[in-house]
């Protein structure tokens, strides 16, 4: 059952159903657009069984060009964490309230719902395989088919960020796979889709 919601400026979230476990993530940054068109293309020549897919967390964020969406916030510091606090406003923005925006609704809608068993959200440009909770194995085996080292950290601060929520505090495996945006988008399609299909795997 897909679903979808529809977002400030009428672009549309969509969650693409396959019954899996595995739920993987594109655009949650809008200057970020790899994500959305690896899991278009996967899409194109697989079906999305055994997972569960949601291309472009931040539609208006990627028509706008910018890393918040459409109300200047940015989605990784909107979720609803214990260490969520107010800040200034900047591209780092993470909103008036902890979980405000539609996006990020909709995200922690689609968990509580779903109830995904791993969670893989794909970033850019750091070229790093980040997890929070129980990730680790995981990410190592990541790893080892792109070729990007695992970090526990990424190196900064991140209150309100997706990965203490969904990692963290609910303890769902939460991989947050950093792409490199140097070198050109299809360069990446075949490692992708190799983690795409072991995670589909995985859930089998």
């Amino acid at each position: 059952m897909n679903k979808s919601v529809t977002t400030k400026l009428g672009n549309k979230i969509e969650l693409i159903d396959g019954k899996g476990k595995a739920l993987i993530i594109g655009v949650f940054h809008g200057d970020e657009p790899q994500g959305k068109y690896l899991i278009d293309e996967y899409l194109k020549i697989n079906n999305a069984e055994g997972l569960l897919f949601i291309p472009c967390l931040n539609p208006d964020g990627l028509q706008l060009g910018k890393r918040t969406n459409a109300n200047g916030v940015d989605l990784n510091r909107n979720f609803p964490t214990k260490n969520w606090e107010l800040t200034e406003k900047n591209e780092f923005f993470g909103g008036m309230s902890a979980g405000s925006e539609i996006e990020t609704q909709f995200l922690t809608d689609t968990i509580n719902e779903f109830k995904p068993e791993l969670i893989l959200t794909l970033h850019a440009p750091y070229k790093i395989v980040n997890y929070d909770g129980p990730a680790k194995e995981i990410s190592e085996k990541i790893s080892q088919i792109i070729n990007y080292p695992v970090e526990e950290s990424i190196g900064y601060p991140t209150p309100g960020s997706f990965g203490t929520y969904a990692g963290i505090e609910k303890q769902i495996p939460t991989i947050t796979l950093e792409l490199d945006e140097v070198c050109p988008v299809q360069d990446l399609v075949q490692p992708v889709f190799a983690i795409f299909d072991m995670l589909k795997k995985r859930g089998l």
